[in-house]
């Protein structure tokens, strides 16, 4: 009778196969991406980007971007040295496949590639945009309160009244500065920030002294209302100015420049 074969000839071969069978289960590199933890899914990219993108026959092409959580864009660009127009295109856009890109809705759609707080711009054929500028297609994510337009929306829990020119405020990180439209005059003082704590308070707060058939109501209210302002709360693309736990006093929407 013959004997018996180890046990150990036969654990090799087994491991072998399954081995191999794993290996034919492994997404080869080029394969489909794993959705889940695309830029789509994994990364804050709701807000506003900016830069100032190549231009052909000027010294650049100042870019604001604005996407929103219900896949929808504000796009403003400006032609520097070539006056002071805003050509403004809005609507809706696409991600691609893999999650890791988007196309905006429009005659000539654009493409960008989405990264950690930066876009970057495609070829039409959705590559990568290759040459000496390479590195200048890229918009940059504005962080927190500080170097966004906030466009007043609402006032002491009232909607903001049609104006001929929308009432904004823009607060800069350098200098700690405050300025704005408030319905009639612009304005301009400094401010304090306590991002972790989201406390806010603005001093030294003066105006341009115009009077104007509109908009006086609500820049007074505006004016009163900084005044007793000391915190903060921002959800996506919109801020609110409160004042210790009572209703928002003030509700501003980014958009890329004031109008």
């Amino acid at each position: 009778m013959n004997a018996p074969f180890p046990k150990a000839a036969f654990a090799l071969p087994l491991a072998i196969a399954v081995a191999l069978g794993l290996a034919g289960c492994v997404q080869p590199p080029g394969g489909v991406p794993d959705a889940a933890h695309s830029s789509r899914n994994a990364l804050d990219w709701a807000g506003t980007y900016r830069g100032v993108l190549p231009c052909a026959d000027c010294p650049g092409i100042e870019t604001v971007l604005t996407l929103t959580d219900d896949d929808r864009y504000v796009l403003r660009t400006r032609y520097l040295e070539r006056g002071d127009q805003v050509f403004t295109t809005q609507g809706r856009f696409d991600w691609s496949a893999a999650g890791d890109a988007i196309t905006l809705s429009g005659e000539r759609p654009l493409r960008y590639k989405v990264g950690e707080n930066r876009l970057t711009q495609l070829a039409l054929d959705g590559t990568p945009v290759t040459g000496a500028l390479a590195d200048h297609y890229v918009l940059a994510k504005t962080g927190g309160i500080a170097g966004t337009y906030w466009k007043l929306v609402e006032l002491r829990g009232q909607p903001v009244p049609a104006l001929p020119k929308a009432p904004w405020l823009r607060l800069e990180a350098e200098g700690m500065r405050a300025s704005g439209f408030g319905g009639c005059n612009g304005f301009g003082g400094t401010y304090t920030l306590d991002g972790a704590a989201l406390r806010v308070r603005f001093s030294q707060m003066v105006s341009t002294m115009k009077a104007c058939p509109q908009g006086m109501d609500v820049e007074r209210t505006l004016a009163e209302v900084m005044e007793q302002v000391d915190n903060y709360s921002l959800s996506g693309t919109h801020l609110s100015l409160n004042r210790a736990r009572m209703a928002p006093l003030a509700r501003f929407e980014a958009v890329p420049l004031p109008d």
